[in-house]
């Protein structure tokens, strides 16, 4: 895992209990799994629109914005970034159709 990403999902895993008025994350984790999503879902429709314009600094700084509050989501979840790639990782040598049909599959 990028020593980045892993950095910053032991800092947010430190921020829980911490007071929400001094830590952004304690104040998401205060406010629950609903208020974490939504900020979930209002990221990735700025990071949609960011690609849209083009402006390659905009993507990334949404894309940055994004990853932030997924990893929040993935802490609140008893998740961290290694399970994710950890999925990633299961799935190289596998074509998308084929990965996507087995999901499909498992419904």
């Amino acid at each position: 895992m990028s020593e980045v990403l892993a950095r910053l999902a032991r800092i947010i895993a430190s921020r829980k209990g911490a007071d929400p008025e001094s830590s952004y994350v304690a104040r998401l984790q205060t406010e629950g799994r609903d208020a974490i999503l939504k900020k979930i879902g209002e990221e990735a429709a700025e990071t949609m629109i960011a690609a849209k314009n083009g402006d390659p600094s905009a993507i990334v700084r949404e894309t940055a914005d994004l990853w932030f509050h997924t990893l929040v989501m993935l802490s609140d979840c008893g998740l961290s970034p290694d399970d994710v790639l950890a999925e990633l990782e299961r799935r190289f040598g596998t074509s998308g159709i084929e990965e996507k049909a087995s999901r499909d599959k498992n419904r």
